[in-house]
């Protein structure tokens, strides 16, 4: 075994394989924290209580591992074994909560530093909160028993601390449900350390609860060992991405830490007591029987919902009709429209990257005169609101095909200037302030249909060109395109597409098209509120999460594009998510979240 100079395991990268995933009794809300048991295929070493590990499913959707704290390790026949406890959280923990027994995992450790062990006369406080129990249970399984006080503080219910041997156990939760009613204050204080006589505290929870800690030790003149956690992407020392603040400058967690010297450490004060930090209010979960309004409006067209089928990657919505229920869905973009047939780029059209998907399809389509004749009706006839996005090779086809569109009952027209994929108009229109004022004014003078205006990231100049459509007359902003990207293909050491570039889309791009959005709705808001228009996001939307992240950076309404062809089910489970996080979060409807990270 491979330790540093003070006895502490160095991190190796091994294998190892699951004997147990089970979801854990008694946390609240049920199935949100697991128990996950995994033997190690080759490695002999044996971490020190404190240490952490990062795990990584072999077959994964996430990049990164994710840290996870030691609860239990033991040595059977030889082979070294590990529990952990684990709160499902988001996707990376999601992931390793749903492994199954003799799924194949990679982990990098054992990480970080470890608790010091108290002297033989000290008499020990340890302290948990929530899932922060998990690591300093451990320690306490490595103290002999009945030499220390546990004091653990849920949110509601408890769990982990079976196997505790302490002189004295006790338990708060917020709710009352189990020992003391409150938090840790209810049960711990600095007069509970000066007349329990502790001269040594550890801890691990929640940055507030650590905080709080610190401070009463403080006031007690009673040493504290803090375990921290914080966002990492090697936890070996490298990434630097998870850094924190103490008196000796900034350390990182994955090094030098997780556990920490309490003295040393500074915690960031409440957003709330920080001048000049907007902090939104606490907000109650709604009714049991209250349901959210998920309707939105756009230029006077509402929409049940704020999800949308994107242009170019769901047809005119009848070819899904089989798959799922399209009725659902808030409105429906149709596939690029120009006033003539086209049948779109030779040679190969589609190619997968990772987290994405490139395309060079080059507008396809049957032509406007076809569409008004034969997919209108159908699309009419679909709950969802039709949008027609029209396209368009030069500035009269645009016209007369808005022409056409404006003799129909189609609700919105989606000027679509961003076409990445053709050789003459598209993007070519969108590039400029000046090209995409002319072509929106064109349009708008010859149709009084709602009209957005489909934007490219292409452009230098993106927000100037948004404000132009809107001062040429748009209703509305959709943003954006896909983005233009290169793909060699290895074997043949030649460009993939014939015509070298084409468009990138997918969950690879949503953080890009997120910043995009963000920038164009500041910049709207500085509008008078009359000239103030909607913004209909696009770009790499995956789940429900991306939806809300779009939203709260002030788009109206979202377009999910690539993300079907992976999941076809992907724009029912946004708008089922966004009903469950209005609900939980207490957002009565779309408008009360909408922009609030501006």
């Amino acid at each position: 075994m491979i330790k540093n100079c003070e006895g502490i395991p160095y991190p190796v990268y091994e294998a190892g394989f699951v004997k147990e995933c089970k979801s854990v009794e008694n946390a609240v809300p049920k199935n949100s924290v697991y128990e996950l048991t995994i033997e190690l295929k080759e490695s002999k070493i044996e971490p020190a209580a404190g240490q952490f590990y990062m795990i990584h499913a072999e077959r994964s959707n996430c990049l990164l591992g994710r840290p996870i704290s030691i609860f239990d390790a033991e040595k059977i026949d030889g082979k070294v074994v590990l529990k952990f406890l684990i709160l499902l959280k988001g996707k990376g923990t999601e992931e390793i909560c749903n492994l199954r027994v003799d799924d194949k995992v990679t982990l990098i450790g054992p990480c970080g530093n470890k608790f010091e062990a108290p002297a033989g006369n000290e008499k020990v406080c340890i302290v948990g909160g929530g899932i922060g129990v998990a690591p300093v249970v451990g320690f306490a399984g490595t103290l002999p028993a009945k030499s220390y006080d546990f004091y653990a503080s849920f949110k509601s219910g408890s769990y982990g601390l079976e196997s505790l041997q302490a002189e004295n156990l006790v338990i708060t939760t917020d709710d009352g449900s189990v020992g003391v009613h409150g938090m840790l204050p209810a049960a711990l204080t600095a007069q509970t350390l000066k007349e329990k006589g502790y001269s040594v505290v550890y801890a691990c929870g929640p940055n507030p609860m650590l905080a709080y800690v610190q401070k009463i030790c403080k006031e007690a003149g009673v040493k504290c060992y803090l375990s921290m956690e914080a966002r990492m992407a090697c936890g070996v020392g490298v990434c630097l991405g998870c850094v924190i603040d103490t008196t000796e400058g900034k350390k990182r967690c994955c090094k030098d830490g997780p556990v920490f010297d309490g003295e040393i450490l500074i915690f960031d004060a409440p957003k709330d007591e920080v001048a000049g930090v907007k902090v939104q209010p606490r907000r109650e979960p709604l009714a049991q029987n209250e349901e959210p309004d998920l309707s939105v409006t756009i230029a006077g067209v509402k929409l049940p919902n704020p999800v949308i089928g994107s242009s170019g990657t769901f047809g005119f919505g009848t070819e899904y009709e089989t798959v799922f229920d399209v009725n659902r869905l808030g409105g429906i973009s149709s596939k690029g429209l120009t006033l003539e047939p086209r049948q779109g780029n030779d040679g190969i059209r589609l190619w997968e990257t990772p987290s994405g998907l490139m395309n060079s399809i080059g507008l396809q389509n049957p032509g406007i005169p076809h569409f008004i004749e034969h997919e209108l009706p159908e699309m009419m006839n679909l709950k969802p609101v039709t949008i027609a996005n029209l396209s368009g090779s030069s500035m009269e086809t645009y016209v007369e095909g808005a022409k056409l569109l404006d003799k129909t009952d189609v609700p919105v027209i989606e000027l679509n200037i961003s076409c990445p994929n053709v050789a003459a108009g598209g993007a070519a229109f969108g590039m400029s302030c000046a090209a995409a004022h002319t072509a929106t004014k064109a349009v708008r003078e010859v149709t009084k249909k709602p009209l957005l205006v489909k934007l490219t990231p292409q452009s230098p100049e993106l927000i100037d060109v948004a404000l132009s459509c809107i001062k040429a007359g748009a209703d509305g902003i959709s943003l954006c395109n896909s983005f233009q990207g290169v793909a060699i293909d290895i074997e043949t050491g030649r460009p993939v597409f014939d015509k070298i570039k084409a468009g990138f889309g997918g969950p690879a791009v949503r953080p890009i098209a997120v910043r995009l959005v963000y920038e164009l709705v500041q910049a709207i808001n500085q509008l008078p509120e009359n000239e103030r228009v909607p913004v209909v996001a696009i770009g790499g939307v995956a789940g429900w999460q991306d939806v809300v992240e779009f939203i709260m950076a002030g788009a109206t309404a979202v377009q999910v594009g690539t993300n079907t062809f992976a999941n076809p089910m992907t724009m029912l489970e946004c708008i089922e998510g966004l009903a469950e996080f209005m609900k939980r979060k207490g957002y009565k409807n779309i408008q009360e979240m909408k922009g609030i990270a501006q």
